[in-house]
């Protein structure tokens, strides 16, 4: 039986249509396209494609770029914003957001259960595929993040971490937009992603961060590995690393909008304003209940400038 609602109520004839063109096109095809053609390196072609993209996207600010002139459209997905502009929540106890994104489902995990949409349970285990860790998140917290093509696609350590293992899921690549969370079940679980726990030193607490691919991404880049994760990966699920990183300190980016899943065992409560449908920008609290440092972090991990901070 097809997991795809032929029809769903509550969705008007435009959102019909959106997820009409996002998911009935051939997707893989329509991904790899959309990767060449946002590499091919021309400012001319670069301008009127932002152009275009403008008259359907309506808060695209360029103008926060660090760099606003681009000479592919990966340039512009992938761009930096100008220093200061993504403060950075530092107050003890708080675990910032990785991105800027718009929340989605998030809530407190029934035993192993959580839903995407309402109606679309799914469990810890479809969507991690390590068991030992699923296990964690038991009754714990869990925030969807999603990325809007428009915004700032790179994503940040919400808290000072070591990551050691990326394990990467190959997938398809499903539009992650609320109205395909709303017709495909278990959606997350059947597209491409990576999962990364973040260690630092507190074996009875918990972080994980799942970045989920999407159609014309499917495409993550972390700097802490030599290859990008892509449709066209063909090494290891489990690729062994040692980053160290600090607070706010940048992990990597992906090349389009997509979705980022942060999961937090059970000790972990969502901020204040962390609620569906809300605006959060990348350093701004997204939970609270973490431990005290613990993990030694020596700034020859960092490979970018400081982050700003906010102490209140």
């Amino acid at each position: 039986m097809s997991s795809v609602k032929k029809a769903t109520p509550g969705l008007t004839t435009g959102e019909q249509l959106n997820f009409l063109l996002t998911n009935r096109l051939p997707r893989l095809w329509l991904t790899l396209f959309m990767g060449w053609f946002s590499r091919i390196e021309s400012p001319a072609l670069t301008r009127l494609s932002i152009a275009i993209w403008q008259c359907f996207c309506d808060d695209l600010r360029l103008q926060d770029a660090k760099n606003p002139r681009f000479k592919s459209l990966q340039e512009c997905f992938t761009r930096q914003l100008k220093p200061g502009l993504r403060p950075l929540d530092n107050r003890l106890g708080t675990v910032s957001s990785p991105c800027d994104a718009i929340v989605g489902a998030c809530g407190r995990i029934q035993d192993n259960r959580l839903f995407q949409a309402k109606g679309f349970p799914y469990t810890l285990e479809q969507l991690i595929p390590d068991t030992r860790l699923a296990a964690r998140y038991q009754n714990g917290q869990f925030v969807t993040l999603r990325l809007k093509s428009s915004m700032y696609h790179r994503f940040h350590a919400p808290v000072d971490c070591q990551v050691r293992r990326v394990n990467y899921v190959s997938g398809d690549t499903w539009n992650v937009n609320p109205i395909a969370l709303k017709k495909v079940e278990k959606l997350f679980c059947k597209n491409e992603r990576a999962v990364l726990e973040l260690e630092f030193g507190h074996p009875d607490y918990s972080l994980t961060l799942v970045p989920v691919a999407a159609i014309l991404v499917a495409s993550m880049k972390f700097h802490f590995l030599a290859e990008p994760l892509d449709l066209k990966y063909r090494g290891a699920n489990v690729i062994p690393c040692n980053a160290m990183l600090r607070k706010g300190q940048e992990m990597g980016y992906f090349q389009h909008g997509s979705t980022i899943l942060v999961f937090a065992s059970e000790q972990y409560q969502l901020c204040p304003g962390i609620v569906e449908g809300q605006p959060v920008r990348m350093g701004e609290a997204l939970l609270s209940g973490h431990p005290l440092p613990a993990l030694p972090l020596h700034d020859s991990s960092r490979s970018e400038e400081p982050t700003t901070t906010l102490d209140v």
